[in-house]
């Protein structure tokens, strides 16, 4: 069913970067683990290293799984809006060409939620 526009929806985005002191927001997912449903929202300075979101971040978020703990960050497939992405872990959120508001999701082969069945 086509759906039509009645009028303009004009405004001013309350998400901008600009309102978030110097921080970008960042998404960030974890593939075949549908414990959580959807890319977790993360406000960072981009000046942060990777490094700092692989171990100090995401424990306190994706910790509780079970998985979690046998996470191999060497063999981990990291995706940026859908395509394959390699992050340098050493260099810092904008060095990696991350943006306000980009998504990133991470696959950890051999890991495939709990007993496999992507929960």
């Amino acid at each position: 069913m086509a759906t039509v526009a009645i009028s303009t929806y004009v405004f001013e985005p309350k998400d901008k970067v600009e309102n978030f002191r110097g921080k970008q927001l960042l998404y960030i997912g974890w593939e075949d683990h549908l414990m959580y449903c959807a890319p977790l929202a993360f406000p960072f300075p981009g000046a942060m290293p990777f490094k700092a979101i692989l171990e100090q971040v995401l424990p306190g978020c994706y910790g509780a799984h079970p998985d979690f703990a046998r996470v191999d960050w060497s063999t981990v497939e990291w995706f940026k809006s859908g395509t394959s992405w390699h992050p340098d872990y050493d260099k810092s959120i904008a060095e990696n060409g991350l943006g306000h508001k980009d998504v990133i999701r991470f696959r950890t082969p051999g890991l495939n939620g709990i007993n496999g069945t992507c929960s």
